[in-house]
């Protein structure tokens, strides 16, 4: 009688410095305890940043690892054109857009405070965590990222004060979701809901989610088989990219 087969681990690749990622495509999950993760180790560069991206794969690793490369399969992406608004939001989102009929400040900006954002979410406590993977290194990594023109923050302002945002990646017409923070009841919802109006205004399709949550359902996220995405992807990062500022006729995309 034949023994049975056992599986054989498959080396994690170690990236080195400018050192490519293996294709997503085509190989199989390295890691049956962490599905999605695909290298290690390697560089968090504004170039390195741009190409695992433009390949569907991401950073995400907590303080004391080295840095983990994934790529989760499936994919969690919002199509634009499936964004859920529930009617006691949509009320919430004509208040904010009319600055609650003039009584109160209310304003959406993007790129603005992008440092500030981007520590807001670092320091948020997520239910089911225990500390953060927005760790020191990931900041300056995407501090930089902003200032070459590729990550973006979308804040959400009252009366002269950031209560809630979030920040995000685009290349091309791409655009992956990273994190969000909230001060303030629907803060971060209605950051959310200026970007899906920025992103129909300008062509982007879809906002990439990276992993399923029943929030994200809620708000009409689905899962995309990784091929699927990767292929999306690809057919998007060479296109030109939108001009990021926003203005209150934006909202008509939405309301």
């Amino acid at each position: 009688m034949n023994a049975p087969l056992q599986k054989v681990p498959i080396p994690l690749p170690q990236l080195g410095a400018g050192e490519a990622f293996p294709d997503v495509t085509i190989r199989h999950e390295l890691s049956e305890e962490m599905p999605g993760l695909i290298a290690v180790g390697g560089t968090l560069d504004v170039a390195t940043l741009k190409r695992a991206y433009s390949q569907g794969i991401f950073p995400w690793f907590s303080a004391g690892q080295p840095i983990l490369w994934w790529s989760t399969s499936p994919r969690m992406v919002l199509k634009v054109a499936d964004f859920k608004v529930q009617p006691s939001f949509k009320k919430t989102l004509k208040k904010f857009a009319s600055g609650f009929n003039g009584a109160i400040d209310c304003e959406v900006r993007f790129d603005s405070a992008f440092e500030q954002v981007i520590n807001a979410c670092s320091a948020a406590r997520r239910e089911g965590q225990r500390g953060t993977w927005i760790v020191p290194q990931m900041v300056d990594a995407y501090i930089a990222l902003h200032k070459a023109g590729f990550a973006h923050s979308v804040e959400t302002w009252v009366n002269g004060e950031l209560v809630g945002g979030l920040y995000c990646v685009n290349i091309g017409t791409a655009v992956f979701g990273e994190s969000m923070f909230s001060h303030a009841t629907d803060a971060s919802k209605i950051a959310l809901a200026a970007l899906v109006c920025f992103c129909r205004a300008n062509g982007v399709e879809m906002i990439d989610c990276q992993q399923n949550t029943s929030h994200l359902a809620s708000l009409g996220a689905k899962e995309m088989p990784r091929s699927e995405f990767v292929a999306e992807v690809k057919a998007r990062v060479n296109q030109l990219m939108p001009v990021w500022h926003f203005t209150p006729q934006v909202w008509q995309h939405l309301l």
